[in-house]
């Protein structure tokens, strides 16, 4: 078990002004739920996130309402899983046969429905607060912000052996001006950042440059640079500035990256057979979820996988066209591939995998002014996601909807109760904390560990 950081009993007492976001049920601490929780808590050696940026279409996916009017109901058929009683888009056929690995919860939900707060909540379990006189566009990316899930973990649990904490890939969320928020270390500082991949591992040029020596670099030359380089700064230690230090700092996880080769190697994604590489899918969704399983390989405890660039599901317009033509037909053949093989090696029982969005999409079908193809609009009350690995009973949808998908009629979950789930199942103890640069205490788990998913009762 992962002891609490930086912990002190005053500041636990005011940990609850922090300004987080927590479960929509009546608690905010982060808990241990039975034995059964008592047992799965650590089982994970990592967690891939698989963010659907832009918001998936909870009607038009995992949570089927044939009955609702056509209005609601969309053009999609549901179809029945290998699980009876479970019902999916007919456009996700691989799910649909691996049910018995998947958990539904369809009672996700929170208070934002723009993207760029949406997505900082998604990935931090916290609100971004909006400046005084502006807008939810001003709440662009900032260092004044709650940490990414990862670089927290960067953070209360640091790496010495070579391997990143973090990856993300195969994009940053940048739209025109606007770089979205709670994708790095906020207030922790960018020692912590999650190592971010920009390329597309389906481009036959794909090669992870940032990890990669320059020609005539061997893995002997820059080990002894780093020796000769370790004794000037020696020297110098007792001279250097907090800004050459965060340099230096950087300098040595750089070095510590390139010297393993089991971390660079993961990268080599042309290294798969053309069969394996087919069954994923020869596109940027497949390839990422591909590399994405090499890095849990190599040892990395989060992967953070962005299904598209910034936007993607979000279908204010063709809806049905683009999830049909693409969307689905892609998530699904890299998810049940990814299955596969996680299962296959045993790495399944280790690693917790959770596919979801910002938030959901509207239940009343609409078309915007000057367009002619109809879609859904943002939608926060209520929405989707899948967890798998580590423990998490599959088989099961958690959570009923009303009658057109809109809002929970049981509980609902938070994203901070989704990463106090991420947490719990990596190891982490539920009094953690971390401390920003005005040395004031927060909860790292604001949330509460999703029960059912490990238990199958409900809650």
């Amino acid at each position: 078990m992962l002891p609490s950081y930086s912990f002190n009993r005053r500041g636990f007492l005011h940990a609850t002004a922090a300004g987080v976001v927590g479960s929509l049920a009546p608690s905010d601490q982060c808990v241990l739920l039975g034995d059964a929780n008592q047992q799965t808590q650590g089982q994970a050696k990592s967690v891939l996130h698989v963010h659907l940026s832009g918001g998936a279409s909870q009607l038009d996916m995992l949570d089927p309402k044939p009955d609702a009017p056509a209005e609601v109901r969309g053009e999609f058929k549901p179809i029945a899983t290998a699980v009876p009683g479970i019902a999916v888009c007919e456009h996700l056929p691989g799910i649909a046969k691996q049910m018995q690995r998947w958990a539904i919860v369809r009672t996700l939900a929170h208070r934002e429905h723009n993207h760029l707060l949406a997505t900082h909540v998604a990935l931090t379990g916290r609100p971004t607060p909006i400046p005084r006189g502006g807008t939810d566009l001003d709440r662009v990316e900032s260092r004044n912000d709650f940490p990414n899930f990862a670089a927290a973990l960067d953070f209360v649990r640091p790496r010495t052996d070579g391997i990143p904490t973090a990856v993300s890939l195969p994009n940053y969320f940048i739209e025109g001006p606007l770089t979205w928020p709670g994708q790095h270390a906020g207030f922790l500082g960018a020692k912590h950042d999650p190592w971010q991949i920009n390329g597309d591992p389906n481009d036959d040029a794909f090669r992870m440059q940032a990890l990669s020596m320059r020609e005539g670099i061997t893995q002997q030359r820059l080990q002894s640079r780093r020796q000769l380089l370790e004794q000037l700064q020696n020297r110098r230690a007792g001279n250097l500035s907090g800004d050459a230090s965060s340099f230096r700092q950087q300098q040595e996880i750089a070095i510590n990256l390139l010297t393993s080769g089991k971390v660079v190697n993961a990268f080599e994604v042309a290294k798969e057979s053309a069969a394996t590489r087919d069954r994923y899918g020869r596109n940027q969704f497949g390839q990422s979820l591909l590399l994405a399983r090499r890095l849990i390989e190599a040892g990395v405890p989060i992967v953070q996988a962005a299904m598209g660039i910034v936007q993607t599901w979000d279908t204010h317009t063709d809806n049905w066209g683009k999830l049909k033509n693409k969307l689905l037909p892609q998530l699904d053949q890299g998810l049940a591939a990814l299955m596969d093989d996680l299962e296959s090696s045993g790495l399944l029982q280790q690693t917790l995998v959770v596919v979801m969005g910002e938030f959901g999409r509207t239940p009343k079908v609409s078309t915007l002014p000057g367009q002619t193809l109809p879609g859904r609009d943002h939608w926060a009350h209520t929405y989707s996601g899948l967890f798998a690995g580590a423990g998490v009973r599959g088989g099961q949808a958690i959570g009923e909807t009303d009658s057109q998908a809109a809002y929970p009629i049981t509980r609902s979950y938070s994203p901070a109760d989704c990463l106090t789930t991420a947490f719990h199942a990596l190891g982490v103890e539920s009094e953690t904390q971390i401390i920003d640069p005005l040395d004031r205490p927060h909860q790292l788990c604001n949330g509460q560990v999703i029960a059912p998913l490990y238990t199958g009762a409900a809650e």
